[in-house]
């Protein structure tokens, strides 16, 4: 098959959507919209999941039956997932970052 037949008219638009909608995962083209994230399936991310929270269930339970003298504990790191920054930038979003809203606001908020 041949993307000029598209233009030549031996292949629908129709169809060539559904081509296109329907390549795999792997694709150049899934690649090159959705980056990183298209070599990931929906069982990719669920695994991940189980595996971070099974990391922090662990990590809990050993900062619970730890001595009480003894250092603490790191806090398990995620797994990275695709699209997601490795070392998010640390932001000063301390209270004295943000502006205080204004009474006409607070009252518009609460009422």
């Amino acid at each position: 098959m041949d993307l000029l037949d598209w233009y030549r008219g031996r292949l629908s638009s129709r169809r060539l959507a559904v081509l296109l909608r329907h390549l795999p995962r792997d694709s150049a083209l899934a690649h090159s919209l959705h980056g990183e994230a298209a070599e990931w399936a929906t069982t990719d991310h669920l695994l991940a999941a189980v595996v971070d929270q099974l990391a922090e269930a662990n990590w809990m339970f050993a900062t619970v039956n730890r001595d009480e003298d003894s250092n603490p504990l790191d806090p398990p790191q995620p797994i990275p997932r695709p699209g997601a920054e490795a070392d998010p930038p640390a932001t000063d979003a301390g209270p004295a970052s943000e502006p205080m809203p204004s009474a006409e606001r607070l009252v518009k908020f609460f009422i």
